[in-house]
């Protein structure tokens, strides 16, 4: 299978290595964002249950562990040998722990995935007036389709239209598209939000990004509103990754789930350069940085960039079948409330043309490790017995190829949404030793801070903020298709503050993640990583979801969240 570099960023060592850059700039400030957001101590603090035995097995963890990031599994890629053993491997672990099959009398919830490759990707053709000119591929613009039809996609003689930011948001009284059909047209549009842009933390979520600055939000948006194509200006500190990034990540295949023929979605996605930008709008009469000014302010207009647009893509379609597994333990009371634990199973495979196992990407840290802790939370709920309201282990595939089988869990749930109390997420887990610290990714969402909170205390340590919550990690792994869909959901794991060696060691641990292993062979097992720490975290996450399970609560997200309307409805 062919694979690409993915806009997706779960690891911590990407987070936590910005925490500096972030600091050195004047970006955020995470004790700041912790006083905001942290809840009011007005009454006795609920009783939390204990840890069953002795915790977390840290000898089976790692057990777990070293299998999946075997050689043998062949890096998880999803279509492949590796995958097949994967997937024996849960079910047989699960059955092994006496969970229930999760999916009807199936551990297996089947995912139809296309893959699509650019075999023909032309330029993109401008005319303005009498004059035609071209933005080139790679160093102006990336044009590419996620419609799985045979044949070519695009747009012929389609109006190039700004339209800001892009963004439709009622809580926020913000509709880049008020009184504008852009139907058949191209959408150009800035990346990230107004509150990035302006830094004014009354609007939006300030420098914290909102699901509204995400590329993936502004071309879904496009599409509701009957645009043929949407293009999105790159701006390397707003979308916090480089141009590079965006070629590299649209250069190999892309990943769809099957079964619409990908007829909601625009005919063309792209980017185009900053420098492409200003040249485009120069050719209108416009000025890029008064334009991006003008976006950012309540009321803005959309605006004609005088030229129309000629582009096309064919695609080659490969059709096939990936899984998720679940495992369930029926609750004894309310079995039709659950809460989700979940991790990605899979990785990247092996680079054929690199000879034997040092092609492997065998994904140790990325996935492998919170494919094991599913294993081991498991053992834990097994060995206290069944709470009140069930709990569901799963496991998804596609994460590292666009969030794909999560999102069809999400589409195709075993609970319903408004019967899912919470979803907690483990995605590249810490394994430098014991940290003090426990980092939240999209801190001040969500009420299951307050358990995760407490639970942190309860240990002797401390919550943090994310470093640089203007980068949106919340929105790049599995839990954030359960928040789209309104169900709140945690991203915690161990910082950088390592308890016995200081905070420079835990930085420098993460950065040689980031710069060695992330996305490459090297993200190995070694049988000398420090699992103290992990065991901890672990042990955390146990703690949030049994006492969820065990309670009546039904946490909520906090006032002002993107998400907090669509959990309302669901639950009036």
């Amino acid at each position: 299978m062919s694979r690409p570099i993915p806009l997706f960023l779960p690891a911590l060592a990407l987070l936590l290595v910005a925490c500096q850059q972030a600091q050195d700039q004047g970006l955020s400030d995470p004790e700041a964002r912790l006083a905001d957001h942290s809840p009011a101590q007005s009454s006795p603090a609920p009783a939390l249950p204990a840890v069953p035995g002795s915790g977390i097995d840290t000898d089976a963890y790692a057990r777990h562990l070293a299998t999946l990031a075997s050689d043998e599994f062949g890096g998880r890629a999803p279509g492949t040998r590796g995958e097949r053993l994967t997937l024996d491997y849960l079910v047989a672990q699960f059955a092994e722990l006496g969970l229930a099959p999760g999916y009807g009398d199936s551990y297996l919830q089947p995912v139809p995935m296309v893959e699509l490759v650019a075999e023909e990707r032309s330029a993109i053709s401008l005319t303005d007036g009498d004059e035609r000119f071209e933005l080139t591929y790679p160093e102006q613009m990336i044009i590419g389709s996620r419609r799985s039809g045979t044949g070519f996609h695009g747009v012929d003689d389609s109006e190039l239209v700004f339209v800001g930011y892009g963004i439709v948001a009622p809580e926020y009284d913000w509709d880049d598209y008020a009184g504008l059909d852009v139907a058949g047209k191209t959408v150009v549009m800035l990346v990230n939000d107004p509150g990035f842009a302006t830094g004014d933390p009354a609007l939006f979520n300030g420098r914290a990004m909102t699901y509204y600055g995400r590329w993936t939000y502004k071309y879904e948006e496009a599409a509701r509103q009957g645009a043929a194509a949407a293009l999105i200006i790159h701006d390397t500190e707003p979308a916090s990754y480089g141009w590079d990034v965006v070629i590299n990540s649209w250069s190999g295949a892309q990943f769809e789930l099957g079964g619409d023929n990908g007829e909601s979605v625009l005919a063309l996605e792209g980017w185009i350069s900053l420098d492409a930008a200003r040249v485009l709008f120069e050719r209108a009469g416009l000025e890029l940085d008064a334009e991006q000014a003008r976006a950012a302010e309540p009321g803005f207009t959309a605006v004609s960039l005088g030229a129309a647009a000629q582009a096309q893509v064919r695609n080659r379609v490969r059709e096939g079948v990936s899984y998720n597994v679940l495992a369930s333990i029926p609750g004894t009371e309310r079995p039709d409330e659950a809460i989700v634990y979940l991790a990605h199973w899979d990785h990247l495979g092996r680079n054929l043309a690199i000879p034997g196992s040092a092609g492997i990407y065998n994904g140790a840290i990325d996935n492998a490790s919170g494919t094991a802790a599913l294993l081991e939370i498991a053992r834990l709920y097994q060995k206290a017995g069944a709470p009140d309201r069930s709990v569901l282990f799963l496991a998804v595939t596609l994460e590292e190829y666009g969030l794909l089988g999560s999102r069809h869990y999400v589409n195709h749930p075993v609970f319903p949404h408004a019967r899912t109390v919470a979803a907690i997420n483990m995605d590249a887990m810490t394994l430098i030793g014991p940290t003090d610290d426990v980092v939240v990714v999209g801190y001040g969402s969500s009420e299951l801070e307050e358990t995760l909170r407490l639970a942190t205390e309860a240990q002797g340590r401390h919550v943090v903020p994310e470093p640089t919550p203007e980068a949106g990690f919340y929105y790049r792994s599995d839990h954030f298709n359960f928040a789209r869909a309104g169900i709140p959901a945690l991203y915690a794991k161990g910082g950088v503050e390592h308890r016995e060696h200081g905070r420079e060691y835990g930085m420098a641990r993460a950065r040689e993640y980031r710069d060695v292993a992330y996305h490459k062979p090297a993200d190995e097992f070694d049988p000398a990583w420090d699992l103290r720490g992990l065991a901890e975290d672990l042990e955390l996450l146990y703690v949030v979801g049994r006492h969820l399970a065990e309670g009546d609560s039904w946490p909520n997200w906090y006032p002002g969240n993107e998400f907090r309307a669509t959990r309302d409805a669901q639950r009036p």
